[in-house]
């Protein structure tokens, strides 16, 4: 009976391991000098609801890519870069500035890198930030979740691009229209052919459609299908392509228009979710999404 224990004990103990492993994944090497998270599969609160965020190392120092829900995380992320480089960190680009991308950047600013955005997201983040931070808890995070955390608006905003030189890689920075936020923008490696999207894209995963422009989403989507682009590292998911950004444009019009539809018969969430998730393309995670999207965007003057 002990021997038995003891090795369910020890089977216990493995697979938290394993979950820990999984769940707190190291960066991706994406190129020589180009490293991520991707394709996170913890959504939860604490792990910035499966956030993916970067760096792109250049002989001058490091751009980093986002920074996460807060400064936890944002350590977290920091400790993981010096795994890899020890140069020093010298800007990071919010390619929005909502909680998950963007409450991290506390732990950059300390450093003494410059935060960097496009002006609306800057806007907001300066305006809504304090009450964003007060209501954590509205997200499902802990206090001890946001111990240490502090808003840091960027410091540098532009309106329509921005070329970053690294001494060895250039980096451009670039918002077309209001997308999934006022002033969501993409980081664009040339040489790379590789691309960060933020939440234009999220792959396998249901997006956060509450505050988007979908004309000016869907047009986005049409500007980047355009662009020379190998790979494509979404705000949420793995790994994508230009399929993914099809699927997503072509996931926006029909949530929208079958969300309309259902809103018009009925005021019931759970129902209305329960049908958009039955002609919605599938997707393995944040299926409670789409119920807060239709509450937020459908019902919410109802």
């Amino acid at each position: 009976m002990k021997k038995t224990a003891v090795l369910t004990a020890l089977s216990a103990l493995i697979l938290t391991l394993l979950y820990v492993q999984t769940a707190c994944a190291e960066l991706t090497k994406l190129a020589e000098n180009v490293y991520s998270y991707v394709g996170v599969k913890d959504d939860s609160p604490a792990n910035s609801f499966a956030a993916n965020a970067g760096i792109v190392i250049g002989k001058d120092g490091v751009l980093v890519i986002d920074t996460l829900i807060s400064a936890k995380e944002g350590e977290r992320f920091l400790a993981d870069i010096r795994k890899v480089t020890a140069k020093p960190i010298k800007y990071v680009v919010n390619t929005h500035t909502h909680l998950d991308h963007a409450l991290g950047n506390c732990v950059f600013a300390k450093l003494g890198a410059t935060v960097i955005s496009h002006e609306a997201d800057r806007s907001s983040l300066a305006a809504n930030g304090s009450s964003i931070l007060a209501n954590a808890g509205n997200y499902g995070l802990k206090p001890e979740d946001m111990v240490g955390t502090v808003i840091s608006v960027p410091t540098l905003a532009f309106s329509d691009a921005m070329l970053i030189d690294l001494g060895s890689e250039e980096v451009r920075l670039i918002r077309t229209a209001p997308s999934h936020t006022a002033g969501s923008l993409v980081v664009y490696l040339p040489a790379q052919k590789l691309l960060f999207s933020g939440d234009i894209l999220f792959t396998d995963f249901h997006p956060f459609l509450a505050d988007g422009d979908f004309a000016g989403w869907t047009s986005t989507i049409d500007k980047l299908l355009a662009m020379d682009i190998d790979r494509i590292v979404p705000g949420h998911g793995p790994l994508s392509g230009n399929k993914d950004l099809r699927e997503m444009k072509e996931y926006i019009a029909l949530f929208d228009r079958q969300a309309k539809e259902l809103a018009k018969k009925s005021q019931d969430v759970d129902a209305i979710a329960a049908q958009l998730l039955k002609v919605l393309p599938k997707r393995s995670m944040a299926e409670w999404m789409v119920g807060y999207n239709v509450k937020s965007r459908y019902l919410g003057n109802k």
